[in-house]
């Protein structure tokens, strides 16, 4: 068993999802992964099936119906935490994230941080086949993010992560609030609040060029809107580890 479980939430991810679990399986230090499908009509979660004799170290949790990123995650985190990872990663499936990098997080917290991000703007911006506007609107939401919350992350909405095992064990899982966009602020802003080592390492992001993003208004509105309630909230807070 290895020491660090890569989660990937998937929904109709079938052009990548085959693809995706055979790079990461080709690394150098053996990764273990664990899907978490929400009831993918295109036949994602069949193809993982399909590969788990080829790969014991691949897992597969079914979801039924689309219930959103956050809540995914979640469920990937308690699923970690059953067992024994030191190290658990967040990472999409259509290889905007490369694979490759997930070496360099891991050695991030070997080396002392409590949560490595893999970020997009720490050096400049590092940013492929993003058209303009949507480069600018995630750039300019970080810096929203930091206006409102204070934080100094340059990438404050960066969905490719390492957690050593002590963040997720401290931070109280059933009181994250978000499940859009918002959950990637959500996670970063209370990992510093408990008073974690949260550090940026640089990583060339690349849109997707298989499947369809599920980016949507709507979860933008809400990162707009819940960083202020956030904000509001952490006031009335208790942020000491037990």
């Amino acid at each position: 068993m290895s020491d660090s479980l890569v989660i990937i939430p998937t929904y109709n991810e079938k052009e990548n999802i085959e693809r995706i679990i055979r790079k990461v399986f080709s690394l150098p230090f053996l990764f273990e992964i664990l899907i978490i499908d929400d009831g993918s009509p295109d036949g994602t979660a069949e193809i993982v099936k399909s590969l788990q004799e080829e790969y014991p170290a691949l897992h597969l949790e079914q979801r039924t119906g689309k219930l959103g990123l956050g809540t995914a995650y979640i469920h990937g985190f308690k699923w970690a935490l059953q067992r024994k990872y030191e190290f658990i990663f967040e990472m999409d499936a259509d290889f905007s994230h490369n694979p490759d990098d997930l070496v360099r997080l891991r050695e991030a917290c070997l080396n002392g941080a409590d949560v490595a991000i893999g970020s997009r703007y720490v050096n400049g911006v590092n940013v492929v086949n993003w058209p303009m506007n949507r480069v600018l609107m995630s750039y300019f939401a970080s810096m929203y993010v930091r206006f409102i919350t204070r934080i100094t992350i340059q990438d404050a909405t960066a969905g490719f992560k390492c957690y050593r095992r002590i963040v997720l064990e401290t931070i109280p899982m059933d009181k994250i609030r978000f499940v859009g966009y918002a959950f990637q602020i959500e996670m970063k802003f209370t990992a510093i609040k408990y008073g974690f080592n949260v550090v940026e390492v640089p990583i060339i992001f690349t849109d997707r060029t298989e499947g369809v993003s599920k980016m949507s208004t709507r979860i933008f509105r809400e990162a707009f809107v819940g960083v202020i309630q956030m904000k509001i909230g952490s006031w009335f807070r208790n942020y000491k580890r037990a």
